[in-house]
């Protein structure tokens, strides 16, 4: 892994407690007009008045809401909503949260998280050229939400929230380091995200010896982006913007990041599903006939696609994937699965094995683009290009292909994490919305100043 350091942290006042509820938030892109009212109604000086100063996010705002984003932050730093720390320190970060059902895990189990919320050195993406640990991406970014961050981090001088990193400690030798600060003292800060009800708490270390035993543990190791690749590329086109001008780098050579082993035990990562649109043609026949010779289609009993989840988890098949066709009330649900276990390995040759038994990649390549494209679309009218939605639940899917606009819903398996691992570590990147890590990290708990 990169240099690790501990943060110039800024967080916010406990001059009224160390409950901090109602000035965190979750991640700003899962955010919208609606969600971010009721933050701000709970209190005025929550994160997100700062973090997502234009909506909708990931879309490049007005210059005048990023400067008063900045005014902002620098108001609540001199009015000691804010404060800086005198010691710069690690914080030990554990969630706890419980998983409804589907994910392969006991439903309505209670499981906790932990993690270290660190400074990384920036680097380029890919291996690292002192052999230290390379940091590696699983999925493509997009101009404009890279454009709405660095804007922000301009105007802030701040990173606001961090980025979710993955490395393996199948020791556990750095699972026992938090588990110790844990069990040594009450927590520095607890907050709770009221819209997944999950529990976040923090634990400062600033003492030397803790500092150099995680540092120690953590050295040579590769990191994983879980999520948050947009703002790790900011940070990075930050840093060589004020290396170009030959300006002061100072704090800004790093990145907030939460570093989490892919061993701890509430490590889970969940499904996202499918909808496919703009196939007004679409019927369970045609797709069934087009599918001959590259998947087997098997029914399954009942008429809620929340059954497929049970029905996928129960199978052993490599490339299993619900079908929840709603236009066939009698037979709506069934399983395809595919007939080679390889059935990329002719059109996507260039792509590691790894990549190539990805699910999502089988879904976007196979059963798309060479099954539904084909069949359904008609070439040069408004029909020619598939629509597409990722919803996380089964409700969210059910309540989308009960509408015009989507015809066939496709339930997933989540991708495992050696998978991630895999692709990352092959310098390819995963087809879009590939994973869902649940539960999202809350912004607000430590801020990174760059000034």
């Amino acid at each position: 892994m990169p240099d690790i350091q501990p943060i110039p942290a800024v967080t916010f006042s406990t001059q009224t407690g160390n409950d901090i509820s109602d000035r965190i938030a979750p991640p700003y892109d899962v955010l919208d007009h609606e969600s971010k009212a009721r933050l701000v109604a709970a209190s005025p000086n929550n994160i997100s008045v700062i973090d997502l100063p234009h909506l909708p996010a990931k879309t490049v705002g007005p210059d005048e809401a990023y400067h008063g984003a900045g005014n902002t932050y620098r108001q609540w730093l001199n009015e000691g909503t804010l404060v800086r720390r005198d010691t710069p320190a690690f914080f030990v970060y554990q969630q706890t949260y419980t998983v409804a059902g589907g994910t392969g895990k006991s439903g309505g189990t209670t499981f906790k998280r932990r993690g270290l919320i660190t400074n990384v050195k920036v680097q380029p993406f890919g291996p690292s050229p002192d052999g230290q640990g390379g940091i590696h991406p699983h999925e493509q970014t997009f101009s404009a939400a890279k454009e709405d961050r660095l804007k922000l981090m301009r105007a802030t001088q701040a990173q606001l929230s961090p980025i979710f990193g993955l490395y393996s400690d199948p020791d556990k030798a750095i699972e026992h380091l938090l588990a110790a600060v844990i069990d040594a003292d009450k927590p520095t800060f607890t907050g709770k995200t009221h819209d997944d009800n999950v529990l976040h708490e923090t634990w400062a270390v600033d003492d030397a010896e803790r500092i150099n035993a995680f540092q120690q543990a953590i050295q040579n190791k590769d990191l994983f982006i879980a999520d948050g690749h947009h703002r790790y590329n900011t940070a990075l086109n930050h840093f060589n913007e004020l290396t170009t001008l030959n300006k002061p780098v100072g704090n800004a050579a790093y990145c907030l990041f939460v570093l989490i082993s892919m061993q701890d035990p509430g490590m889970i990562v969940l499904p996202t599903h499918r909808v496919l649109g703009n196939m007004p043609n679409f019927n369970m026949d045609a797709f069934k006939k087009a599918a001959q010779g590259k998947l087997n289609i098997e029914p399954v009993a009942g008429n809620d696609p929340a059954q497929l989840e049970q029905a996928l988890a129960d199978s052993n098949h490599p490339h299993a994937i619900g079908l929840y066709d709603p236009s066939n009330p009698d037979a709506p649900l069934s399983i395809a699965t595919t007939l080679d276990n390889d059935p990329l390995k002719t059109t996507h040759p260039d792509q590691s094995d790894a990549w190539r038994q990805l699910d999502v990649a089988i879904v976007q390549h196979l059963i798309v683009e060479q099954i539904c494209q084909p069949t359904f679309c008609t070439p040069g009218t408004t029909d020619e290009t598939i629509t597409w939605k990722f919803p996380h639940e089964i409700a969210q899917l059910k309540e989308l292909t009960n509408t015009d606009a989507y015809q066939l819903g496709l339930i997933l398996r989540a991708t495992p994490l050696d998978s991630v691992r895999q692709v990352s570590e092959a310098g390819e990147l995963m087809p879009q919305k590939s994973t869902f890590f649940y539960p999202k990290l809350a912004t607000g708990l430590v801020i990174n100043p760059l000034d």
